[in-house]
């Protein structure tokens, strides 16, 4: 698998992202091509199980129709992931002496796994998300509904109940994080500065998988302003890259 490229974009971002206002409208309704969706996925660090030959590990799991479809987990957390193969060391140590923990952008993991849906027994990719994100995200949706997937957390509020946006090289976008804690920081910013609409604020969750589907499927010009922000631990692990 390539490398990450265009990191630094994204610490760039973090450092000098101003509070914008709410964007009005829902994302429903051009479909990016298939280059801007890998624009927007480019910065967000995921982290796989690979042998000693780069292949991911897979497994063999059983399918719907009685067959056994062969996947790859994708992590979001390195940290998971590394307890992933100290677990395998532990249990299976010839399997688990063979494998690292190799990071790739998640635009990386979307490439591979359109190839695959076009080849007969192709392999296909499990994201595995934080649990502590999973139990905010099922902490808002309350009681008697589960969340599925991996959890990306987006704030809307004002008059029209649009989208949160924060200020990017002049031009407004919308940001969606993989961490609640750095969403709730952004909106405590926004009530300090916009008292008068604080009280209409809200955080609401979406699956990682539902996003890149919209972004593939879906026809409405906002999808272009969509940004994904890295975890903490994924930025230190940026910073920590770009200074090597």
């Amino acid at each position: 698998m390539k490398s990450l490229v265009r990191w630094s974009a994204t610490l760039g971002l973090v450092g000098t992202t101003l509070l914008g206002s709410f964007l009005g409208g829902n994302l429903r309704a051009l479909a990016l091509t298939e280059q801007q969706v890998m624009e927007k996925l480019q910065t967000v660090p995921v982290f796989t199980v690979t042998d000693g030959e780069g292949s991911p590990l897979v497994a063999s799991i059983p399918s719907q129709n009685n067959q056994n479809e062969a996947v790859a987990g994708v992590f979001i957390s390195q940290r998971d992931a590394e307890a992933f193969v100290e677990r395998l060391k532990r249990e299976k140590p010839e399997l688990g002496n063979q494998v690292r923990v190799v990071p790739v952008s998640l635009a990386e993991v979307y490439q591979l796994d359109q190839q695959s849906q076009n080849q007969p027994n192709g392999l296909d990719f499990a994201y595995i998300p934080v649990q502590q994100q999973v139990q905010s995200a099922q902490q808002l949706l309350g009681q008697g509904q589960e969340f599925r997937g991996v959890p990306l957390f987006v704030a809307k509020g004002g008059q029209q109940g649009g989208y949160l946006t924060i200020q990017q090289e002049g031009q407004q976008v919308i940001p969606f994080f993989f961490d609640k804690e750095q969403l709730q920081n952004l909106v405590n910013r926004f009530k300090e500065q916009q008292p008068n609409l604080a009280s209409s604020v809200q955080i609401q969750v979406v699956p990682l998988e539902g996003i890149i589907n919209t972004l593939q499927t879906q026809d409405n010009p906002q999808l272009e302003q969509i940004l994904l922000i890295p975890s903490q631990e994924s930025l230190q692990f940026l910073r920590q890259s770009s200074s090597q």
